[in-house]
């Protein structure tokens, strides 16, 4: 009895060593990072805003009926996010298999054969066995094995949301270059009409003796300018028509777009972003599962210092027992159990666990980065909205200055009291402000768009 007492106390006081070591300890974001890490854990426990701008889903945001119906389509066809759905198809299965390693895993193995000595008659024997064998999880292996698997779903299906993420992205950003690059045309061909008709004045004032030929010839180099670069405008359209068609999965093909489509700009201009929107992106959570990745696979370096134990058992029916044998056959059983300790491997396992610990700070140092460079997305973002506000109203203003410039030198040309020059430079200050503001504006929309998947939107 004091010998069983014994042994079952090394056993406890062994358990008890191999739990301080960490074997078994689960993954839980570390509290003694660095401040942003800390804060980044506090906010685990929050329960989240499903009113701030990331969590909003997405046709929330883009309220737009033609845009809505290209998304879907985006999200139904493109084959970059059937990959990443497959991903998590491939990581639930490999889970599954980590899960089912508890199982005692179960062969069949019939054999016979027949075999004669001497000249003697064939004498068969046959063998029906049934061989079962279970690994005794006593050191977490198979523990470790089955939380990592868990952690490579969760993984997979955050990478998973980040392609939805940026798919959403990509057809909202490219449905309203379509839009500003239709308005730029129309407004490089409206300036190309108001151009020409100025030319015909020219030439009628030229008749009065009024202009000379110079400049007639130097408003109709201009005029011809405005129309190559027109060309260049309608590359770039195709371009863009084309990359909405691959993020649709489709042929390239034109897509109907009306120019003037402009995207709401909802009221999201903060003095900062909260750190549970960054703890949303799905790319910080793919960088903190990389995270408890690595800290698994610590575990299993230390768990391999110790021994496997395995319990089988085999059974059937055979004719041969040892030597002899017996006809008609019989049933058979076996039980056995195996203790295998790494006796040579320790130099091994020790490099391992080396290896293991310095990849497990490599990931935090990386989660770290995804962080930083996360505030730093959403702060460029939120600047850019802000800034181009600004901008907008300052172009504005200068616009209205300018279509005064233009009529005011036409009138003062007319009257003979200005130059062609100064008409000329007026008329192409304006189109130069008026392409200014379509691009500001342009860039407003994609900052909002890249603001929403730099939060992680997209559900």
């Amino acid at each position: 009895m004091t010998n069983k007492i014994k042994y079952i106390a090394t056993i406890t006081l062994s358990i008890a060593m191999l739990s301080s070591c960490g074997i078994y300890k689960k993954y839980e974001t570390p509290q003694d990072g660095s401040a942003l890490v800390a804060e980044y854990a506090k906010v685990q426990e929050e329960a989240i805003d499903t009113t701030a701008f990331g969590n909003l889903r997405w046709d929330e945001v883009f309220t737009d009926p033609v845009l809505v119906d290209l998304i879907n389509q985006a999200l139904e066809n493109n084959v970059n996010l059937q990959n990443a759905k497959l991903n998590v198809d491939i990581a639930q299965a490999q889970l599954k298999g980590a899960k089912l390693s508890y199982l005692p895993s179960v062969a069949l193995a019939p054999g016979g054969n027949y075999s004669s000595f001497a000249g003697s008659d064939f004498i068969g024997t046959y063998q029906i066995p049934l061989a079962v064998s279970w690994e005794i999880d006593i050191f977490g292996k198979l523990l470790n094995n089955k939380r990592s698997a868990e952690v490579t779903v969760e993984q997979t299906k955050a990478y998973n949301q980040a392609v939805r993420s940026q798919i959403i992205g990509g057809v909202a950003n490219c449905y309203y270059a379509i839009a500003t690059i239709q308005r730029q045309i129309e407004l490089y061909k409206e300036t190309a009409r108001i151009w020409a008709e100025s030319i015909e004045v020219m030439k009628n004032l030229k008749l009065d003796g009024r202009l000379n030929e110079a400049a007639i010839v130097q408003s109709t180099a201009s005029y011809y300018n405005l129309l190559a670069t027109i060309t260049d405008l309608e590359v770039s359209l195709n371009e863009t028509n084309n990359t909405m068609s691959l993020l649709l999965n489709v042929l390239p093909q034109k897509w109907s777009i009306s120019s003037q489509a402009v995207m709401a700009i909802p009221n999201i201009v903060r003095a900062g972003v909260p750190m549970a929107e960054l703890a949303a992106r799905p790319d910080v959570r793919a960088s903190e599962m990389e995270l408890a990745k690595a800290f698994y696979a610590t575990n299993l370096a230390r768990a391999a210092f110790y021994p496997n134990l395995t319990i089988s058992a085999n059974g059937g029916f055979t004719n041969s027992a040892g030597s002899v044998i017996v006809n008609p056959g019989d049933w058979f059983i076996q039980l056995a159990g195996q203790l295998t300790a790494p006796l040579f491997s320790r130099g091994k396992n020790i490099a391992t666990l080396e290896a293991s610990k310095a990849a497990q700070k490599q990931a935090m140092n990386n989660f770290e980065y995804s962080l930083l460079n996360a505030s730093a997305e959403v702060s460029d973002a939120m600047m850019v909205c802000q800034k181009s506000d600004e901008k907008v109203n300052l172009l504005n203003k200068q616009i209205e200055n300018l279509e005064k410039s233009v009529e005011y030198t036409q009138e003062l040309l007319t009257l003979g009291t200005s130059t062609y020059l100064e008409v000329l430079t007026a008329q192409q200050n304006l189109l130069a402000a008026q392409m200014s503001q379509l691009a500001c504006e342009h860039t407003k929309t994609q900052a909002i768009i890249n603001l929403y998947q730099s939060l992680g939107g997209g559900r």
